[in-house]
């Protein structure tokens, strides 16, 4: 039974079709660390309206949660933006 004969080194250079650029990749990072802090913002904002007396704890509760409710939505919106930026960058499905 012969071995298989490896072929040649990937170039590192090339860059791979679905891969997305540095730039998308850091706007999306950016747009949700923002999301995320506006969330935490907003969550403590409204805890605070809403809450008498010692609240800092369920104040700090209200900004974790709405920072990491909004973050991952923004993620997940990212996800998807980059996935349909991908397949637009590759010519789409084809189908047969």
């Amino acid at each position: 039974m012969d071995q298989p004969v490896p072929g040649p080194a990937p170039d590192d250079t090339d860059a791979h079709p679905y891969a997305a650029g540095r730039g998308v990749l850091i706007g999306a990072f950016v747009a949700i660390v923002v999301a995320g802090l506006s969330g935490a913002a907003i969550g403590y904002g409204l805890v605070g309206v809403g809450c008498t007396g010692d609240c800092s704890t369920v104040s700090g509760v209200g900004a974790l949660l709405g920072g990491l409710l909004a973050a991952g939505g923004v993620a997940i919106v990212a996800v998807l933006l980059l996935r349909s930026m991908a397949e637009w960058r590759s010519g789409g499905i084809r189908r047969s």
